[in-house]
């Protein structure tokens, strides 16, 4: 048995295209929900939405400090992993949340081997909590699927080479499946409270800038400047802040957007404002033009030729990426061609002898 343990929505879009090639390959998983998010449009709709196979379990972990969270989570996992019997053959995580941290501590502990799922970015940046996530994950785990070559190198300068498998990237399999799914059930009218045209999304989360005033009225300030409507899922972390804020007449903040709407968003907006990571690369396979709201990326293949511009908060940088879009022509396909859950769940597969 593979326990596969997720947490954050984009998490649950992973494990949907990679359960799947699980199910087709004949391998046995249970699927682990630590409860990370809570709220029903930022977990439940994704089962309902996607396909997702039942989770076994939901931990019900919920919301609080990084130590606190990621402590219960430790504990509960454990707990869940020793409970099992026999004990699994390996557990499967993704990406860089508190969930993956806690999995891959609960299991070290244990002797379960783990699979970590896009291994080997860096933002080098200590600060972020995620930096930290990856960096122990990759340093605990016996199988690393890495998204493309940089990962594979980045790795390889912190001494880990055995077991690491460029496979491409598991985002843009969901991408390509559920694409056209989006275009036949969710008209884009459903979900912009503004009339059709030119309009530019944003999310807008880490506490980098919601929590620093003067960084968020930065941003905003930008926004309100780029000529057109912008429409802002808000994370639930943020509701109470943004209520209390001077908004931009052109910026819309709306409840969080399921997976199907966000892809909908993303093929009809022109440009997008973002200091989420996954988001950086789905509007790069959109070909959007991306101005990301951080100091660094993880996702250094999509700076090339100017499609995804890092500003920080800088109101004049953020313009002058918004002001300056990418030539249509110098846009070329990265990570993977939509076949990365086949290629894990073919490894998975040998390794395990399933």
């Amino acid at each position: 048995m593979i326990i596969s343990i997720v947490g954050a929505r984009p998490q649950f879009v992973k494990a949907a295209v990679v359960s799947k090639a699980f199910r087709e390959n004949g391998i046995p998983e249970k699927i682990v929900h630590t409860g990370q998010h809570y709220d029903t449009r930022m977990s439940e709709v994704f089962w309902t939405e996607l396909g997702l196979p039942s989770y076994d379990i939901n931990l019900e972990v919920g919301s609080g400090s990084h130590g606190k969270q990621t402590a219960l989570m430790i504990e509960k996992i454990e707990s869940y992993l020793l409970a099992c019997d026999p004990l699994p053959r390996a557990i499967l995580l993704y990406g860089d949340t508190n969930s993956t941290i806690a999995g891959a501590i609960a299991a070290s502990k244990i002797h379960i081997p783990i699979i970590h799922v896009e291994a080997g970015l860096r933002s080098f940046n200590r600060r972020m909590p995620e930096e930290i996530n990856r960096i122990v994950t990759d340093h605990l785990s016996e199988i690393l699927f890495c998204s493309s070559d940089s990962p594979v190198n980045q790795l390889e300068t912190e001494g880990i080479t055995k077991g690491v498998y460029e496979v491409g990237d598991v985002m843009y399999d969901a991408m390509a499946t559920f694409s056209e799914i989006a275009k036949s059930k969710i008209n884009l009218t459903d979900v912009i409270p503004f009339p059709e045209g030119d309009f530019a999304l944003a999310t807008i989360h880490r506490p980098s800038n919601t929590d620093n005033i003067d960084n968020l009225n930065s941003i905003l300030s930008a926004i309100a400047e780029i000529g057109m409507p912008c429409i802002w899922p808000v994370h639930p972390r943020n509701k109470k802040k943004i209520a209390e804020l001077d908004l931009p007449s052109n910026l819309y903040p709306v409840e969080p957007v399921s997976y199907l709407e966000m892809l909908i968003l993303l093929s009809h907006c022109t440009k997008v404002f973002t200091d989420s990571g996954g988001l950086q690369k789905e509007a790069y396979w959109m070909k959007k033009p991306c101005i990301t709201l951080r100091e660094e990326t993880e996702w250094i293949e999509t700076l090339e030729n100017g499609w995804n511009v890092i500003t920080g908060s800088n109101k004049s940088a953020i313009l002058d990426a918004a002001n300056n879009p990418p030539d249509p022509d110098s846009w070329k396909p990265v990570y993977g061609d939509g076949r990365a859950s086949v290629r894990i769940a073919e490894i998975v597969k040998k390794q395990y002898a399933y």
